[in-house]
């Protein structure tokens, strides 16, 4: 039987500087914390609680913590919320009181009170590839991510980088290139082979080149 299509939009969703609020001190809320404070996020723990990379944080002053269980209006301001507490009440109030707010949630294993899911993710430098299921199978989802590290080397990073840079030239320099042309170019051997030799200046040259012949 074909699994019914899952109702989420795939976003990447702008958090630096942002508000967001986790609600829990386990390794779970360890998990959300760390991708947040990755992606430049202004992010406050509510737990009794601490793990100790948690404390660390605190001390070092890279999130903030209110020392108490979860209560009614510690979502105010907040742009992304996350329950991780593994209780399905706090889940339900923290859900409830996301969307009086306009605060999207999202609760540990407790889909029904999702506004999003968080992909299993492969990361290179700035490219950054998302895996879902749905969350029909984050197992499943886990499994195509490893697959994919072991696919997709650090020199993507560099691919990624060498790219913008010569994106950014070209634009300064009002030069329009085609979707069609850029294809090309980027799987041009040559190109790859010398991003694969860690020899990015001459991979630019070759890029730029290719891309304006």
């Amino acid at each position: 039987m074909a699994a019914r299509a899952a109702g989420f939009y795939p976003i990447f969703v702008e958090a630096a500087g942002r508000r967001c609020v986790v609600i829990g001190g386990g390794p779970v809320a360890e998990g959300k914390v760390s991708g947040l404070l990755a992606a430049g996020a202004d992010v406050t723990v509510v737990s009794p609680t601490l793990n100790g990379p948690l404390t660390d944080a605190v001390r070092a002053a890279r999130i903030r913590h209110r020392r108490r269980r979860y209560r009614h209006g510690d979502l105010a301001g907040a742009a992304l919320a996350f329950a991780a507490t593994g209780d399905v009440a706090v889940n339900a109030a923290v859900a409830a009181e996301g969307r009086k707010r306009g605060v999207w949630v999202n609760t540990a294993d407790d889909p029904a009170h999702c506004d999003f899911i968080l992909p299993a993710v492969v990361r290179r430098g700035a490219l950054a590839i998302a895996v879902s299921t749905g969350g029909a199978s984050p197992a499943a989802a886990r499994a195509i991510r490893e697959e994919l590290e072991r696919a997709i080397g650090a020199d993507y990073a560099a691919l990624v980088d060498i790219a913008a840079a010569v994106r950014g030239a070209l634009r300064a320099g009002g030069v329009a290139v085609t979707a069609d042309v850029w294809r090309a170019a980027l799987a041009d051997r040559e190109f790859r082979r010398l991003v694969a030799r860690g020899r990015q200046e001459a991979a630019r040259r070759r890029l730029h080149g290719l891309l304006t012949c």
